[in-house]
């Protein structure tokens, strides 16, 4: 390495977080920050890229990125096989955690809750607007399954491409979304000398209860 890691950091110093800049719940507040980071954060970034957190059957984290794509007084949708590891995980715990780094912007976007599957129909309605290539995919590809090598995974894709030369591939089985429900959603806004802001939601029966958290 050129540069020590100890040595790599930033002050941040562009935005600040106050009580009466958040509204009493947090979806407002994420959709207007959601709004700036697609205004703001620049190509190759994608704003709608998070990581999402599952845990295994034996307590073991894993962490990926993926692409948000639906959000609704419900929650925050994203789609993927449910074969694949990250569905295995899923279905032991019922639970994740999603983060969101807008660095452009020096902020991040924490959520925590319980997830369920989405609807077929709402599977369905989303996969038809894939591309393509898109679509062919998630019926080729065995997700998360170990595979001999590339030429494999193209031979499948080529198979598929011949299942559907005739037909519009329609939604796998074994494909689809989930929706997680927050119960936790904190709004971290970075400021100088790393005495940051922290806005945290906390779902209390019907309601959110705001609160700031220590740097």
């Amino acid at each position: 390495m050129t540069q020590s890691l100890a040595d790599m950091r930033r002050d941040y110093t562009r935005d600040g977080l106050s009580e009466s800049q958040a509204p009493d719940e947090p979806f407002a507040l994420f959709r207007h920050w959601f709004d700036d980071a697609l205004k703001t954060e620049q190509l190759p970034v994608e704003p709608n890229a998070m990581m999402l957190a599952t845990v295994d059957a034996d307590g073991r984290p894993h962490c990926r990125v993926l692409l948000l794509k639906g959000l609704d007084a419900r929650g925050f949708t994203f789609f993927t096989n449910y074969d694949s590891a990250k569905g295995e995980q899923l279905a032991a715990t019922g639970h994740a955690a999603m983060t969101f780094f807008w660095p452009a912007l020096e902020r991040q976007v924490r959520i925590e809750g319980a997830v369920e599957r989405v609807t077929a129909e709402e599977s369905d309605a989303y996969f038809q607007v894939r591309p393509l290539g898109s679509r062919l995919g998630a019926w080729a590809s065995p997700q998360s399954r170990v595979i001999r090598d590339r030429a494999e995974l193209e031979g499948l894709l080529a198979d598929t491409e011949q299942r559907f030369l005739d037909q519009a591939p329609h939604c796998p089985p074994h494909w689809g979304g989930y929706r997680l429900l927050p119960e936790r959603i904190e709004f971290w806004q970075g400021r100088a000398s790393r005495l940051h802001d922290r806005l945290n939601y906390r779902r209390k029966a019907e309601t959110w209860l705001r609160e700031r958290l220590a740097p």
